[in-house]
């Protein structure tokens, strides 16, 4: 009864107001009292909160009740909403961020394997010492495994991959499989035994077993195609220890500061791969939200046919805030699709023809949809393709993006403008830079164009394509963006954005890949509170120290989830 007494008493003051100046006081002076009515259960003070929101305001101070952010302001204002149960935080001058969020990667797959990551690793010696260790702890039927994350372009020391009788040398019992990017793989001889591999094996499609001059195995297998025939035959956890492995996972993304994704699928995903994460989302356990596009990649017509089947009953948005899916992508038609490390990509009729297909069943079915282009004539294929389709059956205002576009021109963000298409801009040249530069020459150093397409007003967003072909730390992304810096610290990208809007980009401008603006992306009363509190302050460290930041403590939905 006093809080309805209350209410009415400042319905009376609010309507006691004379002119528009004292009308917008008076809203005002309600939305404090409504606010007042809620106890906070985290008051974050005494720091520095980057809020990202369309201001970009930064204020002291941030409120938090239950899994949402109550308010943001001065220290003074945030600490009224305290009562006795209110968890004070001194944050002592550390500066609060929103979650992270990236807008392209493949890590509902990664928790396959509890890999040995080589991540940001600049000298082989260490990469070397980490195999050993990895053996040492390792079990009798454990494999220690990379699926990629790692280039020998970034090792300072000694710019080589690893030979089969150095890591027989490491291990003669545990088998050893170590992915390089999509290029090639290094196996010992107990991995070669245990995967069935002999002189006799043909080569797969796409890729070659590589052999000595009298005819043994190297234990090298080369080719995106070869790379996948190994992965494919890689052990997988029973369904205890893939929950187990997501757990672990998610754990390390909170590590990272990654608080929410969009996933892209990718090869030899299945519903194991998503009921691991679901087993979690029903035991309300899982630290991370993942928002994924179903992914089929056909590769020819009959192929293509099945996949629409599957179009024409897809249902998205039937999950929450946690895990959800939101749509199609990223290969729309294996046979039309660029890869990074060529630039011979000849656009055919007959592969666009099957690209036709599919957006039309996507677009009639009224999905948002994801797909990967790189190089400029794909680009203008898709778009060309777009253009037709959205004069039937219009395809703005269901969101559809695209990823990658190393290589799009002014004239093709103009055209994307008028379909409403947003971009997906990624960090692969961290570790990949000085290969796209053997392959693009000059061209590489305006791949990805992050400076052209934030001056063209687009709507884009930044992202790390991990884990395969990049790490998944999102502070090597914010650094990339900012600094156009490899992990070996090699310039090799100039067109570099302000760490504010690489930021924005990383936050934000994400949020809206995964549907999820209205509660992410930004510090702002009512949307989730996902947040970082960083150990050094983004705004002002040297530039080359960017990639040095990580967070002293992740929060997901009002609750910590990573302390250090």
């Amino acid at each position: 009864m006093k809080l309805l007494n209350r209410f009415h008493d400042e319905y009376l003051h609010f309507f006691q107001c004379k002119t528009i100046k004292t009308i917008s006081i008076c809203l005002l002076f309600f939305a404090n009292s409504a606010i007042a009515q809620t106890a906070a259960d985290f008051i974050l003070y005494n720091g520095k909160v980057i809020t990202v929101d369309q201001q970009f305001r930064v204020v002291q101070a941030i409120a938090i009740t239950g899994d949402k952010i109550l308010a943001t302001g001065t220290n003074q204002e945030m600490l009224r909403l305290k009562t006795k149960a209110t968890e004070l935080i001194d944050l002592k001058g550390k500066t609060v961020i929103p979650g992270l969020i990236d807008n392209h990667a493949h890590f509902i797959r990664s928790p396959e394997h509890m890999e040995l990551r080589l991540d940001g690793v600049l000298y082989r010696k260490q990469a070397i010492q980490m195999i050993q260790e990895a053996v040492a702890k390792a079990k009798s039927n454990d494999w220690v495994i990379t699926i990629g994350g790692w280039s020998k372009t970034q090792f300072l020391d000694d710019p080589r991959g690893f030979d089969l009788a150095e890591l027989d040398q490491i291990s003669k019992n545990i088998p050893i499989v170590i992915q390089e990017v999509y290029l090639r793989t290094y196996l010992n001889s107990v991995a070669i035994e245990k995967l069935n591999l002999n002189e006799n094996t043909p080569d797969p499609r796409g890729g070659k077993i590589l052999k000595t001059s009298t005819g043994k195995l190297s234990g090298i297998v080369e080719g995106a195609g070869g790379v996948a025939f190994i992965a494919e035959k890689l052990p997988l956890p029973n369904p205890q220890e893939w929950q187990e492995n997501v757990k672990q996972y998610t754990k390390y993304l909170n590590r990272l500061g990654i608080t929410s994704w969009y996933d892209a699928g990718g090869r030899g995903l299945d519903e194991r791969h998503y009921q691991a994460y679901q087993a979690l989302v029903d035991q309300g356990k899982l630290t991370v939200r993942a928002f994924y596009t179903t992914m089929r990649s056909p590769s020819t017509p009959q192929d293509v046919d099945k996949t629409l089947l599957e179009v024409t009953t897809q249902k998205p948005f039937q999950g929450n805030d946690f895990f959800d899916n939101i749509g199609w992508g990223e290969s729309l038609y294996g046979p039309a699709s660029t890869t990074l490390l060529k630039n011979d990509y000849k656009v055919q009729q007959q592969h666009m023809e099957q690209v036709r297909r599919m957006i039309r069943a996507i677009a009639t079915r009224g999905l948002a949809l994801n797909a990967h282009v790189e190089m400029e004539n794909a680009i203008d294929a898709y778009l060309d393709e777009y253009e037709a389709l959205h004069k039937e059956i219009p395809i703005k205002g269901l969101r559809w993006s695209f990823s990658h576009v190393d290589q799009i021109t002014p004239q093709q963000i103009q055209r994307m403008k008028k379909l409403g298409i947003a971009v997906g801009l990624h960090t692969r040249p961290i570790i990949q830079g000085e290969l796209m530069q053997d392959v693009h020459n000059e061209h590489s150093k305006t791949m990805p164009p992050f400076r052209l397409v934030q001056d063209s007003g687009i709507t884009w967003g930044l992202g790390s394509d991990a884990t395969a072909v990049t790490t998944a730390n999102p502070f090597f992304n914010l650094d990339f963006a900012v600094t156009g810096r490899m992990v070996n610290g090699k310039k090799i990208n100039y067109q570099s954005v302000t760490r504010e809007e690489a930021l924005i980009a990383h936050t934000r401008n994400n949020a809206q890949f995964l549907f999820q603006e209205n509660n992410l992306g930004s510090l702002q009363p009512g949307k989730y509170a996902d947040l970082l509190i960083l150990n050094k302050d983004y705004l002002t460290v040297p530039l080359k120290e960017i990639r040095n930041l990580y967070p002293i403590a992740t929060m997901v939905a009002g609750k910590f989830v990573f302390k250090q």
